[in-house]
């Protein structure tokens, strides 16, 4: 990241949540702009892989109206204990 893409943002925390912050920099050494920055980035990836993870179970619910395409739990379940066990085998096929 250049310094020029660099921008002020500034948050209203209450007092409490500013000392417990102060605390927690001073006790990894860090400040606190680094911990809130570091927490903002965290909460971010976190949200912007739920996002996708929400987007990719609606296509496949859209999928699976459309197509009636489905593999049972228990085939699911079968396939899955393979795996655990160190078969690297194909997936079920799809079935409606």
């Amino acid at each position: 990241m250049t310094a020029a893409a660099v921008r002020p943002v500034s948050i209203k925390i209450d007092e409490d949540a500013k000392a417990r912050l102060k605390r927690l920099a001073d006790a990894r050494h860090r400040t606190s702009h680094w911990l809130m920055r570091e927490a903002i980035t965290q909460y971010v990836d976190r949200e912007e892989k739920r996002e996708a993870f929400r987007q990719d179970t609606l296509k496949a619910w859209e999928e699976y109206r459309a197509t009636g395409l489905h593999v049972t739990a228990d085939e699911a379940d079968a396939w899955l204990a393979q795996l655990e066990q160190g078969n690297d085998i194909e997936p079920p096929a799809c079935h409606a």
